[in-house]
């Protein structure tokens, strides 16, 4: 099988360590293994170490978010590929971090690993920002029911009168119920 990438390095991704191997087809040909933790002083000395090898392209292989932080600090210095980890882990028999590694770097070596779609930085951003947004506005209603049921509990009916008890006034009726009102034209 051909070559397409001389000089590469395989990365298997974890929470707290990354194991690298880098691959290089020259003479002699080597392979040299070594493990970096994921904090950021560890994933520049990563890079470094890639570079001092001449490494083009970088394969990782990783579950959840882990790669992330690895593909920020890589990113523009390597070419990078995010394999999957079910296409890459059907061969058996590789049950350590550096076999993975070794493994990961033969794969694109040969280019065989087929990459996973990583959108570009600006749409990375934007993703997060309307995920946070999201999650944020289920929280609003999450609570607004929460006040909703215990105004109910109580038998004030607000929900019947208003749409939302979180509005300006909404949340003036509240106030006043709390401060002990109890005539309506008090919150007016």
């Amino acid at each position: 099988m051909d070559v397409l990438y001389p000089r590469c390095a395989g990365l298997d991704v974890h929470k707290d360590t990354v194991v690298a191997c880098v691959r290089c087809v020259s003479s002699p040909p080597h392979r040299e293994t070594r493990s970096f933790a994921t904090t950021t002083q560890a994933l520049l000395e990563l890079s470094e170490w890639l570079s001092s090898h001449g490494c083009t392209h970088v394969a990782m292989e990783a579950t959840g978010i882990y790669w992330r932080p690895v593909w920020h600090i890589l990113e523009g210095q390597f070419e990078l590929v995010l394999a999957n980890a079910q296409h890459i882990k059907n061969v058996p028999g590789r049950k350590t971090d550096v076999n993975d590694a070794m493994w990961i770097a033969d794969l694109l070596a040969h280019g065989l690993i087929r990459a996973s779609f990583v959108p570009p930085a600006p749409i990375q951003e934007l993703r997060d920002l309307t995920r946070t947004r999201k999650q944020l506005v289920r929280e609003i209603a999450q609570h607004s029911l929460r006040i909703q049921k215990v105004l109910e509990d109580a038998n004030v009916k607000l929900g019947s009168v208003l749409s939302d008890v979180l509005t300006v006034s909404g949340r003036a009726i509240l106030g006043a119920i709390i401060a002990g009102e109890s005539e309506p034209r008090a919150v007016g």
